[in-house]
């Protein structure tokens, strides 16, 4: 039963002069703890004047606060946001400044310094005893929440009684099925929340990746219902002469625009969607955080929308900052920790990765978490979001690391914290838990080998090599995502891969472990034989090393061959193999996912996989990372779908989840269960997506249409009613305005 609203009203005053006696009798603390901060005139005053002008000035500065903060904030939304949550501290330090200014008989002074500690300080307080206030009253909590998420506007739901489930997808970035298993198991979980839903509510399935297993092919496959023609993380195309790179924005964006050109469709999120904290927006009109839309610039960028909602609140802000010194000085103690203990193997942390790191783990998680609240309180249809923590840990620490385990046992407080608000929001909500890919351990090739595979691959070509081994770029999600939000310019293409372009050199570019070469001097693919001709040890050298599994290269007289050590070979187009099957050891699904890369336009000259040991999953990255994922090998091709029981199950009985666009099948399924809106689809006449083009392969499709019916390309654009046709249009995921 509603409560009486005069007895909310009453309630809501009194947890007002709560937060006000607490606030004064803090800021009465700290002029007595402060030496440059005072409530009291030069001459002196009784305790009760200085109770009254704590109590003012309390009073000013919650009121400010209130009133004039969000007006502050939104006015600097376009400067880059990072510099924004630095710029809260110097704000909210010259609110204070007002607020004692505003005290009678000038009792109220303090320096600039001195104000900006006093004014966290007091915002946190101020926070924290709202919260625990609002705890025992549900409509006080519920308001607290929002005010915290920062979504002060309607809510999308008309009618809360008779509204469909929302469903929220949480990605996990790079976290395995296996070791989410073990984080789950045992009487003491590293994961409890998580635990508690694969015992009771949820059911816990592994999928496979394609052969790129990295965020880019897979976000961009499950959001966008296509990864066609995205070979790798990083690649080169012959007629641009550009190096794509999913992680930079303006690569991202292209990838985007290709994705939804192919299919006809906005994306996953394009009926009331969310995207947060991704690579690609998925159609939504809702962004923060996503790289596909950083490049724009503007006041209407909604990409910065969500950091507005973040630091709208100054406590947000103190709280972020201190966590990220905690974890910039935690990532400092671990890998000195890791040096002296000889731990290995070991990549170089120093530089700028520690606030890379803190970046990820604190700031990214925290922006991404307060909208994913907002998005739920105000009963959005459809949300994504992905986490980054893990992902960027283990590529430095390791998938199996002590420091990557406690990123995941803060990650299940977050998810915690995300449950706990769904009974608040308008409308039942489905939580899915995935990734998007595992990672694979192992010493890198270089660290191995004492050369890097550009200089193996230009030693074979009988070109110069440097005389130690350079360090490979490292294909982390979170670094592009820290500069875009700095607003950093895009980082350009190495020096070397510069000079190799001029000097029509072989472009060596590397994804975790898989490598890719190409001949910019050869136009268009180069077959094995035009190799063979200019390079005659290129091709054998490569496949006999033991550091690598099997190269990929396509033969005017065999089509796609996979080569492997002692002069193993895979025909793909007729299946054939000589002598020992170079794909045997990367499990029964590798020449599926081969040979339908091998299909891509823009697949290099010769694709590089590296050994993998059967038995402990390791394999050796081309890049600097000692977690790694990108290619075939390990748990990185192995990630997990937890999805609650209420649900169709994704795929029938016996048959295996393969690719990234099956999933996104299975979300837009999903999507329509339950009385949901069903996501607009692409046009007929469009490419489909099941298919490889060039080679003819039948990508997998066990995931039939159960009862709830399953749509399907091809059937006429389905709209929420009322909705007007353009509303709906495939386009680049921003709002008509930013269109227009």
């Amino acid at each position: 039963m509603r409560r009486p609203r005069w007895r909310s009203a009453g309630g809501a005053l009194l947890r007002v002069i709560a937060v006000w006696a607490v606030s004064t009798v803090a800021m009465l603390v700290l002029a007595g703890a402060l030496p440059d901060f005072r409530l009291q005139s030069a001459d002196g005053d009784s305790a009760t004047q200085v109770a009254v002008a704590a109590a003012l000035g309390a009073g000013a500065f919650g009121l400010l606060g209130a009133l004039v903060w969000p007006l502050l904030v939104r006015t600097l939304l376009l400067v880059p946001a990072l510099v924004l949550g630095l710029l809260v501290f110097a704000l909210n330090g010259s609110l204070l400044l007002v607020a004692l200014w505003l005290i009678p008989d000038g009792r109220g002074a303090a320096s600039p310094e001195t104000a900006v500690v006093v004014a966290a300080v007091m915002s946190a307080v101020s926070s924290a005893t709202g919260a625990a206030l609002a705890v025992g009253d549900d409509d006080a909590y519920r308001r607290r929440l929002a005010r915290l998420a920062l979504r002060r506007r309607t809510s999308v739901v008309q009618d809360p009684a008779g509204a469909p489930p929302g469903t929220v997808f949480l990605q996990l970035d790079g976290v395995g099925h296996d070791v989410l298993v073990e984080a789950l198991a045992g009487p003491d979980p590293l994961m409890p929340t998580v635990a508690g839903w694969a015992g009771s509510t949820h059911t816990l399935t592994p999928w496979r990746t394609d052969w790129s297993s990295q965020t880019g092919a897979s976000q961009l496959g499950i959001l966008h219902g296509t990864n066609h023609d995205l070979p790798a993380f990083r690649w080169y195309e012959k007629e641009t002469g550009e190096v794509i790179v999913s992680n930079r924005p303006t690569s991202a964006a292209e990838l985007q625009r290709r994705a939804m050109a192919r299919t006809g469709s906005g994306g996953l999120l394009s009926v009331d969607g969310a995207s947060r904290g991704n690579l690609f927006s998925g159609g939504a009109a809702q962004l923060a955080l996503v790289l596909s839309v950083a490049a724009r610039r503007g006041r209407h960028n909604r990409s910065r929308a969500g950091y507005f909602a973040y630091f709208s609140d100054p406590a947000n802000a103190t709280r972020t900052a201190a966590s990220f010194v905690v974890e910039v000085c935690r990532e400092i103690g671990q890998s000195l920790r890791a040096r002296f203990r000889e731990d290995g193997p070991r990549v170089k942390r120093g530089g700028l990765y520690p606030f890379v790191r803190a970046f990820a783990t604190v700031v990214e998680r925290d922006v991404v978490v307060a909208a994913v609240i907002g998005d739920m309180l105000v009963g959005r249809t459809a949300i994504y979001a992905d986490l980054v923590a893990y992902d960027e840990v283990a590529h430095h620490s390791g998938p199996e690391s002590r420091d990557a385990r406690l990123v995941l046992r803060r990650l299940d407080r977050s998810l915690a914290l995300i449950a706990k608000i769904a009974p608040h929001a308008p409308r039942p909500y489905r939580i899915v838990l995935l990734s998007d890919h595992g990672q694979s351990p192992g010493e890198t090739f270089a660290g191995r080998y004492g050369l890097t595979l550009e200089d193996l691959v230009r030693a074979s070509c009988g070109l110069p090599v440097s005389r130690r081994a350079r360090r490979s770029p490292t294909g982390a999600e979170a670094r592009n995502t820290a500069r875009a939000a700095l607003r950093r310019p895009e980082e350009e293409p190495e020096e070397t891969t510069r000079r190799a372009r001029r000097a029509a050199e072989p472009i060596v570019l590397a994804s975790g472990n898989l490598g890719l070469v190409s001949l910019p001097s050869i136009p268009g693919r180069a077959t094995r034989e035009q190799i063979d001709r200019r390079n005659p040890a290129l091709l054998s050298t490569l496949a006999e090393h033991p550091g690598i599994g099997f190269v990929l290269v396509r033969s005017e007289e065999h089509g796609a061959v996979v080569l492997g050590p002692r002069g193993g070979a895979h025909h793909l187009d007729t299946g054939r193999i000589v002598g020992e099957d170079p794909l045997a050891p990367f499990g029964p699904g590798a020449a599926d996912a081969v040979r339908r890369t091998d299909g891509f336009p823009h697949v290099a000259d010769i694709m590089i996989n590296s050994f993998c040991d059967p038995e402990t999953g390791e394999v050796h990255a081309f890049e600097e990372q000692i977690g790694s994922h990108g290619g075939l090998g390990g748990q990185q091709s192995r990630p997990f779908l937890l999805w609650p029981e209420e649900l169709t199950p994704p795929v029938g009985e016996g048959a295996e989840l393969v690719g990234a666009e099956h999933v996104h099948r299975v979300f837009r399924r999903w999507l329509g269960e339950g009385g949901g809106p069903a996501v607009p689809v692409g046009d007929e006449a469009g490419p489909s997506t099941d298919e490889a083009p060039a080679t003819g392969e039948a990508r997998p499709s066990t995931d039939e249409a159960p009862a709830t019916g399953e749509i399907r390309p091809g059937v006429d654009e389905i709209r929420p009613p009322g909705a007007a046709p353009e509303a709906f249009s495939p386009g680049d995921g921003a709002t008509q305005e930013e269109q227009r």
